[in-house]
């Protein structure tokens, strides 16, 4: 017995029973009806866990006590209890109704905890998504910048491969120069054979008189060696300069002037300027080394000769930039082409420089290359052009120009045909605005006439 009432006391039952009367006390008018029914039953539930403790007890006790220890408190105190308690007058409520009452309460608490069950399932439930969303949200990050680093390490490739194949370029043309030397050495090892057996053999040279004309020697130079690879290159070059130089300017342009027509124009009008430039600065070129050999050349070959093979020699010599600030003054007085004021014609300096380049190493052919004269209004040409667009046997506008070598065409130009495009040509150069309107092109620059122009009646 002693050791029962050690656990009840240690357990300290009545304290915990008290503090959750204090507890429901203060947090009574804060609770549903249905929260203090249960913290009622919970109370009754553990004074009657209390209840059944003591009861033991005071059997145990009894027990110690004999047949008849404990018997007078027993009648005097207990049995008293125990009447009124079952004596009390029963309450107005029938058995039945409290019965359910009983199970209303407890299909009440049975569907709050299953209430409660559920909200905690729908918590875990959202719980799991947040944590599915915020490891499908890092890997989202982590594939994007995956792929950036894929995205970036691609650039750098490609940018790798964009300088070997610059490098290669470097490369062929360089290959190219060998070749061209070596054909040239090989070519004079030739003719300096060729001497040396003249040399040994008896020479009519000494019977002949003093007053006649002095014999050249009919060696080729390194240009004449060298013209057909060159052309080869040269036209080459220029079907590039469509392809490639013709292509990157168009779209840069295309980023400031909606009309594609204006903006073929303006190319095929750099291209022609850049001829005319480049043939003039070849010209005063070609004229100040003849005036610098002229004094100290002495060589088999003729002055002429002499001149066209220094240039082949140092076409780097070329002051390209002065041709493409010429070429840019002209198309800014051409009324025939307009460009929106924040920006100018340098935008396609790629263009013009390359172009200006091809051209005045074309001039140093035996037979210079050049471009053929074209107007809009005029008649197509099957022979020298390809249509864009043919709807009509009348040029309206040039797209690019063709190449010929005299009256030969080596590369076909491209031109665009319309009804009515003498008309459309008339109209669009009265509306068309120019950068400046001061001076006209004819009258203020006589040198600003096609390359064909030039060919037939100047040069």
């Amino acid at each position: 017995m002693a050791e029962i009432l050690r656990r009840l006391t240690n357990a300290s039952s009545f304290s915990v029973l008290q503090d959750k009367l204090e507890n429901w006390h203060r947090d009574y008018h804060m609770f549903s009806c249905d929260q203090n029914v249960n913290r009622c039953c919970e109370l009754i539930e553990l004074t009657a866990k209390i209840q059944g403790q003591l009861f033991n007890i005071l059997n145990i006790t009894a027990a110690e006590g004999g047949h008849y220890g404990g018997v007078d408190t027993l009648k005097t105190r207990f049995l008293p209890w125990l009447g009124s308690c079952f004596s009390i007058s029963r309450p107005s409520i029938a058995e039945d109704t409290s019965l359910h009452l009983f199970q209303d309460a407890a299909e009440k608490e049975r569907k709050m905890k299953e209430l409660l069950l559920s909200h905690e399932i729908i918590l875990s439930c959202l719980d799991d998504t947040k944590c599915k969303s915020a490891t499908t949200l890092l890997a989202t990050e982590d594939e994007i910048l995956q792929l950036k680093a894929d995205l970036l390490s691609t650039n750098e490739q490609l940018d790798l491969y964009k300088r070997k194949q610059d490098t290669i370029h470097d490369y062929e043309r360089q290959i190219r120069l060998l070749k061209d030397e070596l054909a040239y050495l090989s070519s004079e090892k030739v003719m300096l054979q060729e001497r040396l057996v003249r040399s040994r053999s008896p020479s009519p040279l000494p019977l002949l008189s003093r007053s006649s004309s002095p014999l050249r020697s009919t060696s080729p130079t390194r240009a004449q060696l060298t013209n057909s690879s060159r052309h080869a290159r040269l036209v080459s070059r220029f079907s590039d300069l469509y392809t490639m130089e013709r292509l990157d300017a168009q779209s840069l342009l295309r980023r400031y002037i909606p009309d594609l027509e204006m903006v073929q124009r303006i190319i095929f009008i750099a291209v022609m300027e850049s001829f005319q430039k480049a043939k003039l600065a070849y010209r005063q070129f070609k004229q100040q080394v003849r005036k610098t050999l002229s004094t100290s050349h002495f060589g088999p070959e003729s002055l002429e000769d002499a001149a066209v093979d220094y240039i082949v020699r140092n076409l780097d010599l070329y002051d390209v930039l002065c041709s493409v600030n010429n070429v840019i003054l002209a198309m800014n007085k051409n009324p025939q082409i307009s460009f929106p004021p924040e920006v100018d014609f340098r935008l396609i300096c790629p263009l013009i420089r390359e172009t200006c380049r091809v051209a005045f190493a074309m001039q140093t052919l035996d037979t210079p290359l050049d471009l053929a004269y074209g107007s809009s209004g005029e008649l197509f040409n099957n022979a020298k052009l390809s249509a864009s667009f043919f709807l009509a046997p009348l040029v309206a506008y040039y797209v690019w120009p063709a190449l010929v070598e005299g009256s030969t065409v080596v590369v076909k130009g491209e031109a665009v045909t319309k009804r009515g495009a003498l008309w459309s040509r008339n109209r669009s150069r009265s509306a068309s605005p120019a950068r400046s309107r001061s001076l006209s092109p004819r009258f203020s620059d006589k040198r600003s006439m096609s390359p064909g122009r030039l060919t037939t009646r100047h040069l």
